[in-house]
């Protein structure tokens, strides 16, 4: 079966999005720079502006893609919370730049919120909401509390501050997503 090759124009997009992915996690939006940009993706500033309007706009798609991306590799799992924060907890330890780039969004754009990053955690929201109306999940916390204490137990490890990872440096890999697990586990009561 012959390859989908992607028109000039989704390439060079992926190009500028992969490229400001590596810029903007190392430093964020504000120290960014769009010419190293331009120049990783082999390309120039001027298609940062062509294709985001700004450099903004870039990091707006950027951020709101990384979020599409989270959800599409873990899909919300309300019949096992646990498990799902397990998998979701791998995801970020193989995409470390996905909680560097919220980190960066919430310290430099929190102001400008996210149509569709609102969408997914609004849907993920209703689903939590439905698993507890049906008796799946339990009713100790709001829908959104609930799935911001899993979203967060999930991130623990790659969000963890360079001056307290020496008093958890210890703590193996596999031990790190077990640790997640159990307490989601824990918190839903189990």
């Amino acid at each position: 079966m012959a390859r989908f090759t992607p028109p000039a124009a989704d390439a060079m997009r992926a190009r500028l999005l992969l490229a400001a992915r590596d810029e903007f996690a190392a430093v964020g939006l504000a120290a960014g720079k769009v010419e190293r940009i331009g120049v990783a993706a082999s390309s120039n500033k001027a298609q940062v502006f062509h294709y985001f309007g700004s450099k903004e706009g870039l990091f707006d798609a950027l951020v709101a893609d990384s979020v599409t991306e989270t959800f599409a590799e873990v899909p919300l799992a309300t019949d096992d919370l646990p498990a799902w924060a397990g998998r979701l907890h791998d995801s970020f330890v193989r995409r470390p730049w996905a909680q560097r780039l919220a980190t960066w969004h919430r310290l430099e754009r929190a102001d400008v919120p996210l149509e569709s990053v609102a969408t997914s955690f609004a849907d993920a929201v209703a689903e939590v909401e439905h698993a507890q109306r049906a008796g799946v999940l339990p009713r100790a916390f709001r829908p959104a509390v609930l799935l911001g204490l899993v979203l967060h137990t999930a991130a623990f490890w790659t969000a963890t501050d360079a001056e307290y990872e020496p008093l958890v440096h210890a703590v193996t890999p596999p031990r790190r997503r077990q640790v997640v697990v159990d307490a989601v586990t824990a918190l839903l009561g189990g």
